[in-house]
């Protein structure tokens, strides 16, 4: 940053709070795109050229889209171009003018006084201004990326293929857009965050008012700390106060700690603890600020400890939540509005709402991402939904001991410091990563092991972490450890083995997996009314379908080859020819297969006495509709992989695996707080249909408790539950666990007490099982449409497909003369509304043909 007139020391340094005070800039902002570097000065800039209406705080590419130039399918490059964006506003005398967020390199001007220049996205500036009176202009300028970056270089030991081009390392800028067969070339340009200004002789004393609020434990107590920072003097004092869960309410002071800043703490006794939600209560207290007889809302903090656990074998890795071990699973978010980067509760809500209805309990921001706003965070701590945090570093070289920049040093030392001090009130937050793959990078890029480490993930992010949060677990990289980076039985991995290294699925088991904060991309298929409204009727003939299907740089195959290699191992046909010959059974075998996938894995990796702590699937959601790695489409419409991991994530759960000659194993899961009595039945079923053999117990789990239980002891006499020892044709061809809660008011509003199920078929090619003989029928009851599903025999995952309503359950099994409730649910105006009548198909694996239904 540089800045003409240096802030005089009267007047605060920049804080990196929460704004709490309202000062944002607003106003008619325009913006005109130019050629790069035709204009140096804003007086070369033509008044009477095109200058489109532009939101502020936002991005070019949300301006193009709200004037109707923007094409999500063909995202014109904004790198090669100058964009200037234009304010007229009145006001004079000293002001303090704050730019939250300018992406990426930008020239700020006043009156034609350029006051500012930055080549840092994530970075927040703070200078003094002077304002002429009733006409002001503010231009800031966001010069091209690519003719900048064309001018740069430097010796470096590794340059990774997949970001274009290697030289984004020498700015502090977003990689989303930059990565072929990743996500869509849309690129950040412009004041992507609020633009304020601050008046230091402001007789309204919240104008302007940023707070930082954070939550600790001492003993059984929660202590709330506040401060205040004013952009004028502060006042002598002021009062807060938080409320609790039960509306209670503790009241404290806040008194002066320095020239422009207020500063309390309160004690609340036996604060009640902030849990993720698959084993508690988020419990949030308010806080709230009185100054001057008006009320200032500060936030939320939660009470909690995180720490990391590496008890047991070497190579272990795990978190204790309040003390409690916890089994994280969830997916890394890529952008909740790629184009706009929009920072508010309706553009993150949404997604995060269907992370946690999955029974997620933790997501990830990579490192190739972009800092999330503040609302993410809130979000989260109010779901219950654990952060693990990437610092926007990743798979570059960023220097050695004595190579390392000195600019680069300092842009990382203030944009961590900032970060870290703006989001301190959030309890969810539970890990902070230095960067992600610039280890594995180093490594599979062939330099030397003593490379590998760098002294900013070593050194300088730690050293800050432990300053400003030494409550939240460190990572210096996402993979790191082992012999090498990505070793998976050491520490935090990247687990592709069951995936793009195409291993069997036995090797979600042999691979000894601690972490892993990445895994399990496929190229997963939507919905056949995504596909549709996208216009990809014909995907598997039509070119803009592979352009979407994702795939690594340099690679001779992508993703969807990895999900047709398991389709040949797993359910055993020929996907070339079965993709020409019957392309719907090919979409609905690649649904299926997924999964399949996600189900073993994850019940492998849940499993008693399994070595894994947590499972992060890459990625929650798509950015364009199609195959993409999301579990969730671009249309916030749950793919296969979503349900079926929503059966496999919950925090009571039955999960049978085969262990070979020594039979099937059940393990049962109660992460609760409570203790649970339930009813575990397990059937084998002869032709999907016959009972064959039967069992069934009643139990009760203690709190936090992982049972294994050996299903031959189940019976009174051998039974050969996996085929294992072959004697003879098979007695049977499906096992059936399922778990139930017997007490009344567990039933929930269809009358199902089923609390979880799990499936082992000996034989799972696709055509291995009889039809099930579907049934399907649709019930309107109190303004809300009911499906009901029932098979004869055992039906193997099955479906449904309707022109105007979403399934709130899917992809599912259901065992033979069972019946499924399920609700249909509207998304909103138009055919998907309230008004429409449901029509549409209920299909399983194993069925010959769908079964139609309509109200």
């Amino acid at each position: 940053m540089t800045a003409r007139d240096p802030v005089p020391a009267l007047l605060p340094i920049l804080r990196p709070g929460v704004a709490v005070g309202r000062a944002r800039l607003e106003g008619d902002w325009t913006f005109l795109e130019t050629f790069a570097n035709a204009a140096a000065h804003p007086g070369e800039l033509s008044e009477t050229g095109h200058w489109l209406p532009a939101p502020v705080p936002g991005t070019v590419a949300a301006a193009l889209r709200a004037a109707r130039r923007w094409d999500d399918t063909a995202p014109p490059p904004l790198h090669q171009h100058d964009y200037w964006y234009r304010l007229h506003f009145s006001g004079s005398g000293r002001r303090l003018l704050r730019c939250n967020g300018l992406a990426t390199i930008a020239e700020v001007w006043l009156n034609g006084v350029n006051v500012l220049t930055t080549r840092h996205m994530f970075a927040a500036h703070q200078v003094e201004v002077e304002l002429a009176g009733a006409d002001n202009v503010l231009h800031i300028c966001f010069r091209a990326l690519h003719p900048y970056l064309r001018t740069q270089r430097g010796p470096v030991r590794w340059k990774p293929r997949m970001i274009q081009p290697p030289s984004l390392r020498t700015v502090r800028t977003t990689l989303l857009g930059h990565m072929a067969g990743w996500c869509p070339p849309v690129h950040a340009v412009g004041p992507w965050r609020d633009i304020e200004l601050l008046d230091p002789a402001a007789t309204d004393l919240t104008h302007g008012v940023r707070a930082e609020l954070s939550g600790s434990i001492d003993g059984a107590d929660g202590i709330v700390a506040l401060q205040l920072h004013f952009p004028g003097a502060a006042p002598a004092q002021a009062t807060f106060a938080a409320v609790g869960p039960d509306h209670a309410v503790w009241h404290g002071e806040l008194r002066r700690a320095g020239p422009h800043t207020l500063a309390g703490t309160l004690r609340i006794p036996h604060a009640e603890r902030w849990w993720p939600h698959t084993h508690g209560t988020p419990a949030l207290y308010h806080v709230d600020a009185g100054i001057g007889g008006q009320v200032l809302a500060c936030g939320n903090v939660g009470f909690r400890t995180v720490t990391e656990d590496r008890d047991g074998d070497p190579g272990a890795f795990a978190l204790r939540v309040n003390g409690e071990r916890i089994f994280c699973r969830g997916a890394c978010v890529s952008s909740h509005d790629l184009p706009g980067l929009a920072d508010t509760d309706e553009a993150v809500a949404r997604w995060l709402q269907l992370a946690r209805d999955a029974g997620a309990n933790m997501v990830r921001v990579s490192g190739v991402t972009c800092y999330p706003g503040e609302a993410f965070y809130r979000q989260c701590d109010a779901l219950g939904l654990l952060v693990w945090q990437d610092f926007m570093f990743a798979n570059f070289d960023y220097g050695s001991e004595t190579g390392a920049s000195p600019t680069l040093m300092d842009d990382a030392r203030r944009e961590v410091s900032q970060w870290l001090t703006s989001t301190r009130a959030h309890a969810s937050l539970a890990v902070l990563c230095g960067g992600s793959e610039s280890e594995q990078q180093a490594a599979m890029m062939g330099a030397p092991r003593g490379t590998w480490r760098q002294p900013l993930f070593d050194t300088l992010i730690p050293s800050l972490v432990a300053e400003h949060r030494p409550d939240v677990v460190y990572v210096r990289n996402s993979p790191c450890e082992g012999a090498w980076p990505f070793q998976a039985d050491t520490g935090v991995s990247h687990y592709y083995g069951v995936g793009a290294y195409q291993r069997p699925l036995a090797d979600a088991r042999l691979a000894n997996v601690r972490f892993t904060s990445e895994c399990l991309a496929f190229a997963n298929v939507p919905c056949a009314r995504t596909l549709a409204e996208a216009g990809l009727t014909q995907p598997l003939h039509d070119p803009r379908w592979k352009a979407r299907v994702p795939r690594d740089a340099g690679a001779a195959w992508d993703f969807e080859d990895i999900r047709d290699f398991y389709l040949r191992a797993l359910f055993d046909v020929d996907p070339p020819r079965l993709r020409y010959e019957r392309p719907a059974r090919y979409l609905a075998l690649s649904r299926a297969v997924v999964a399949e996938i996600m189900t073993d894995v994850f019940g492998e990796w849940r499993r008693a006495g399994s070595t894994c702590q947590g499972g992060l699937v890459w990625q929650l959601q798509d950015l364009l509709p199609g195959p993409g790695w999301g579990i969730v489409d671009a249309m916030a419409r749950p793919k296969s992989a979503w349900h079926a991991l929503r059966q496999v994530w919950q925090p009571l759960q039955v999960i049978l695996t085969d262990e070979g000659l020594n039979g099937l194993h059940v393990h049962l899961i109660n992460e609760t707080p409570a203790p649970r009595t339930v009813r575990l039945a397990l059937r084998c079923l002869r032709d999907g249909e016959h009972v064959a053999e039967s069992a069934v117990r009643t139990l009760t789990l203690a709190p936090r408790e992982t049972r294994r239980l050996v299903a031959a002891e189940l019976f009174d006499h051998f039974v050969d539950l996996t085929y294992a020892y072959r004697f003879g044709p098979p007695a049977h061809d499906v096992v059936l666990a399922t778990l139930h809660d017997d007490a009344p008011e567990a039933a929930d509003e269809t009358g199902n007490r089923l609390l979880s199920q799990s499936v082992f078929l000996p034989d799972r090619r696709a055509d291995a099982l009889q039809d099930p003989g579907l049934c399907a029928s649709v019930a309107r009851q109190d303004g809300v449409w009911w499906l009901t599903v029932t098979a004869r025999r055992f039906a193997r995952w099955v479906h449904v497909d309707d022109h105007a309503y979403l399934p709130e359950c899917d992809w599912f099994h259901l065992g033979p003369r069972e019946t499924r409730r399920i609700r249909l649910m509207h998304e909103g105006p138009g055919t998907a509304g309230a008004g429409a009548i449901p029509s549409g198909e209920v299909a399983a694996l194993n069925a010959g043909r769908p079964v139609s239904y309509a109200g």
